[in-house]
């Protein structure tokens, strides 16, 4: 299979393999970032959590880019203490922010430790600063979700910026993350889906089914084999 359609896309990608995949997608941010620091001085990125853009981003530490004219966010983040394994901050700072020269007030951490109603209306307060995100970097559970805008959860239904979300299916319960609105709001969306676990939800977005994914509007989306349904 060469290609795969995914309505709402603006373009789907095809990898052989999550390397494949990892490496086109960091030499994508690096290019959209030059672009934007060349037309407005500046670059707002909005970082994922989990295994498939850790690998993006261990490649990503190798382009050539302006890190000083590079703003970090985050697309959503755990209510855990700052500093935890499992935040996706932690994992971020671990894989790419501490190998590149980005000045620490360039990475805009959301605020979890205080829970999911107050930073989510501090980290509203945040964004609030700027027009709109430049680029917001997605990935995909099995059951649909990203960012952390979980099937049937209030919070993906959301009008918020950003928004507390409780109740999640997976652990912890208690998250923050950007809502819909704001992911819209980028100039670019772009999703990383990797491994025969994304094949079900796949499936269910192409056949129609408005999973949370499938809301982000006009995004590039990249798969490896893996995850395309046979």
């Amino acid at each position: 299979m060469t290609s795969y359609n995914l309505p709402n896309a603006r373009a789907v990608f095809i990898h052989d393999n999550l390397d494949d995949l990892s490496l086109a997608v960091a030499q994508r941010i690096a290019g959209l970032a030059a672009q934007a620091i060349a037309a407005h001085g500046i670059f707002h990125v909005a970082l994922a959590g989990g295994e498939t853009p850790r690998r993006c981003y261990e490649k990503l530490r190798d382009l050539a880019i302006d890190w000083a004219h590079v703003q970090i966010y985050f697309g959503d983040e755990r209510c855990l203490p700052v500093g935890d394994s499992q935040r996706n901050d932690r994992m971020a700072f671990d894989t790419l922010l501490k190998h590149v020269a980005i000045p620490s007030a360039s990475i805009h951490a959301i605020p979890a430790e205080l829970g999911a109603r107050e930073a989510a209306a501090r980290y509203a307060a945040v964004l609030a600063d700027i027009e709109r995100l430049d680029l917001v970097l997605l990935g995909m559970g099995e059951d649909g979700h990203t960012a952390s805008l979980f099937p049937d959860n209030p919070a993906a239904a959301s009008a918020a910026p950003v928004v507390a979300v409780f109740d999640a299916p997976k652990p912890p319960a208690e998250r923050v993350s950007l809502g819909m609105r704001t992911l819209n709001a980028a100039r670019c969306k772009i999703f990383l889906i990797s491994g025969a676990g994304k094949r079900g939800a796949l499936e269910q977005m192409a056949s129609g089914k408005l999973l949370p994914a499938a809301h982000v509007a006009a995004a590039e989306w990249h798969l490896d084999r893996a995850a395309l349904p046979a």
